[in-house]
């Protein structure tokens, strides 16, 4: 909850408005009761998610044909800072679990200004960089119009971004509620009480894989030549670059990149217990490739039986609707019964 206020300024130059953000949780406000819910726009199953430690707020304002950036903050919350709640309203299922961030700012309207506002947020683990590698402070926000923010970008390049995708949580900007941007609001500086609800949502999308190796196929230490273990696994060709904060969907690449963020180690020759099954997920910037089908590709190199060289490669290329409000949760169930050679495959997704 981010509650801006009057203070010293004139009543009519100063709005009182109170903001809530909200983050849904896969968890039961009491543990003793009802088992993880599935939570609409997050998909997948209960996980271990950080606090975020940085919160951006802009405030835009539309008046006479024109924009501009109203307030923007870069705040720093403590895990102390967040209140574990219940959700009460329209954007999510009355009950589920929300942590919710309260903070306290002046925000000039403007003497007599009646206009139209909205409000953008995102929340992170990690600090981002906007513009290539500036932070946040060194931007001057205040010159910047209503499209610059919704059309804002943060650099996806840095390990610690790349391993924190599951802990970004924005504002999309095309949900709606009663037809507008759901973080939508009137100014009046006549009436100095307003309120507004936003949640943040996932920015990247999530990818849940299964492997099995046939029963009858599996093989052990004793007996290494014969049948099949899975002895690697990684994947590639993940977004790497400045990716949109309120636009997850309208990332692109103008090819297919060659190598990108991989992430590591999902299988390897030492892991014994995960040769003949098991499960890995993470999280990645959807993008869509120009001048293809529109599609979010993702790249996974398998190898069987420590098979050398480039290993078994599918690229599985998912259609992305840019209509679309929340990033797509990719499923991936890989049923190995032959030894997998050093071959290409593509594979389109229908849903």
């Amino acid at each position: 909850m981010l509650i801006l206020t009057s203070c010293s300024q004139r009543e009519e130059e100063v709005g009182s408005y109170s903001l809530t953000i909200s983050l849904p949780v896969e968890e039961s406000y009491f543990p003793q009761q009802a088992p993880a819910r599935h939570l609409f726009g997050d998909p997948g199953t209960t996980e271990q998610f950080a606090l975020p430690q940085h919160v951006y707020f802009f405030v835009l304002q539309y008046k006479s044909g024109t924009s501009k950036v109203l307030y923007a903050t870069h705040e720093r919350p403590q895990p102390s800072d967040w209140l574990l709640k219940r959700y009460s309203g329209s954007l999510q299922t009355t009950g589920d679990s929300i942590y919710e961030y309260t903070r306290i700012a002046d925000m000039f309207i403007g003497q007599g200004v009646n206009s139209v506002g909205s409000v953008y947020a995102i929340a992170s683990a990690k600090e981002l960089h906007f513009f290539g590698t500036r932070t946040f402070e060194q931007i001057d926000w205040l010159r910047m119009s209503a499209e610059d923010i919704v059309n804002l970008q943060f650099n996806t390049a840095p390990d610690s971004i790349q391993q924190n995708l599951q802990n970004i949580y924005t504002t999309p900007y095309n949900y709606t509620h009663g037809g507008s941007y759901y973080g939508s609001f009137r100014t009046n500086a006549a009436q100095n009480v307003k309120s507004i609800n936003l949640l943040l949502y996932h920015i990247a999308a999530k990818v849940d894989l299964t492997w099995s190796i046939a029963a009858d196929k599996r093989i052990n230490n004793a007996n290494p030549a014969d049948g099949i273990r899975l002895t690697y696994m990684e994947a590639r060709r993940l977004y790497n670059g400045m990716a949109y904060c309120f636009k997850p969907l309208h990332n692109t690449a103008a090819t297919l990149p060659s190598a990108g963020y991989a992430i590591p180690d999902i299988v390897t020759a030492s892991d014994e217990g995960l040769w003949w099954e098991g499960r890995a997920y993470f999280y990645t910037i959807p993008y869509i490739v120009e001048g293809e089908k529109d599609y979010f590709p993702l790249q996974m190199v398998m190898k069987t039986n420590n098979n050398e060289g480039s290993g078994y490669q599918l690229t599985l290329k998912q259609p992305i609707d840019t209509s679309s409000v929340f990033v797509p949760w990719l499923r991936g169930n890989f049923n190995i019964s032959t030894n997998l050679s050093n071959t290409t495959a593509t594979l389109y997704a229908t849903n």
